[in-house]
């Protein structure tokens, strides 16, 4: 079966880390959202993947190819993001009779997708504790019903969850959508138009399903995927380093005596860890990094080539690619008087819903010795940042901080 997924959106929201890579290429246990997902599609037995693509594609043809994991990968591009809808027309010309179509930037696994697609018309649907935040779906007699956006007061706590079987009926319905309140050609409006005209999905109560919206969202998601990997070490172990629970070392890395690495985490490949460092729970380390002497990380993601080597400590943050961490430079990750983090993003502020919660910071950022960069702290890309500088806030991109 063929399934489409759409992958064409910047992912503003995710911000830093979206100005050099579409929001699907964010790693997470140190694998893109969309390797995920396309290897939980071929798990499910989806034999062919349509990517709808748009803002910086490149990288995503560059990374899947025409064929990954033993399936083949086809390629629309969406010239404009103009909405669900409008993704979907532009693969008209490749649909099947039937097929699933999915959004890149979220991750299910295998078994809720084969629950779809033992039905002929499907809607994904989840209970979450915020459905003021998502499309609420209204169930009578275990089909939908309707379809409301963001209510203000929500009849139930099902929220669509952006995974849909569908047949090539839909099409009609797309093709007759108008321009919605948000200016997107929406594909729940097609949805809903066609339920009125009598075609009926089956809502598929899914439960192991992961919405990253944004960068803090990534860290969870990291956590849930880490819970489930197995020990394997294939770099190299010295003597006298500590190796606890299921840890990932891949090939070409070397974990120098006096390393302590507790997991679940992951570490690439021709990583130099230590020697006398301290790594956490819940942390991916990207390929080709250096974590050195006296550096603690704990619960974060640092993105490939980048480098922690003296007296760092990096808590509950995200690091993206080519970044280096100058001597002593420490992330705060907890607020002084134990509250709920928020951050600066573009003249507004965003709650996290976390206590803990460190920095956002983009690919090619350089820091000076002695740095403090304080809780919730969003750093653009290509940003260098003196020594001894308190860095606070949102950092637009190309800034130099002293």
């Amino acid at each position: 079966m063929q399934a489409i997924v759409l992958a064409a959106g910047e992912g503003t929201r995710m911000r830093p880390l979206t100005y050099t890579k579409p929001k699907v290429m964010l790693p997470v246990a140190n694998k893109p959202i969309l390797h995920h997902t396309i290897e939980n599609l071929v798990k499910a037995g989806i034999d062919e993947v349509v990517l709808v693509v748009g803002y910086k594609e490149e990288t995503i043809r560059e990374y899947f190819g025409e064929k990954f994991n033993g399936v083949r990968i086809r390629y629309v591009r969406q010239a404009k993001q103009l909405g669900t809808a409008h993704a979907l027309l532009s693969a008209e010309h490749l649909l099947d009779d039937r097929f699933l179509m999915l959004n890149g930037d979220t991750i299910v696994f295998a078994d809720e997708i084969k629950k779809l697609l033992d039905c002929e018309l499907a809607i994904a649907v989840k209970r979450v504790d915020n459905p003021e935040d998502y499309g609420v779906v209204e169930v009578e007699g275990g089909f939908v019903k309707k379809i409301i956006e963001k209510p203000d007061v929500p009849p139930t706590d099902l929220i669509n969850a952006g995974i849909y079987v569908f047949t090539d009926e839909i099409l009609k319905f797309v093709k007759e959508t108008k321009v919605s309140v948000r200016g997107e050609y929406e594909i729940t409006d097609s949805i809903t138009a066609a339920v009125k005209s009598g075609l009926m999905f089956r809502a598929v109560e899914i439960e192991n399903w992961i919405d990253v919206g944004y960068p803090w969202d990534l860290l969870e998601a990291n956590k849930i995927l880490l819970s489930r990997v197995e020990r394997r070490i294939e770099g190299e172990v010295e003597e006298g380093a500590v190796i606890k629970g299921n840890v990932v070392i891949e090939e070409g890395s070397v974990v120098m005596s006096g390393a302590y690495i507790v997991g679940p985490t992951v570490i690439g490949k021709n990583c130099r860890i230590g020697p006398n460092c301290y790594i956490r729970p819940y942390t991916a380390i990207g390929d080709n990094c250096h974590v050195g002497n006296a550096v603690e990380i704990k619960n974060s993601i640092i993105m490939r080539n980048s480098n922690a080597p003296h007296h760092n400590y990096v808590g509950d943050s995200i690091i993206g690619e080519n970044c280096n961490l100058g001597a002593g430079t420490k992330i705060a990750n907890l607020r002084l008087d134990e509250k709920e983090i928020s951050v600066a993003v573009k003249g507004r502020i965003v709650k996290t819903g976390r206590k803990k919660f460190g920095a956002v910071i983009g690919d090619n950022v350089k820091t000076g010795i002695n740095v403090s960069i304080n809780v919730g702290a969003m750093i653009g890309n290509n940003v260098f940042i003196a020594p001894g500088a308190v860095v606070d806030g949102y950092v637009e991109p190309n800034s130099v901080i002293f």
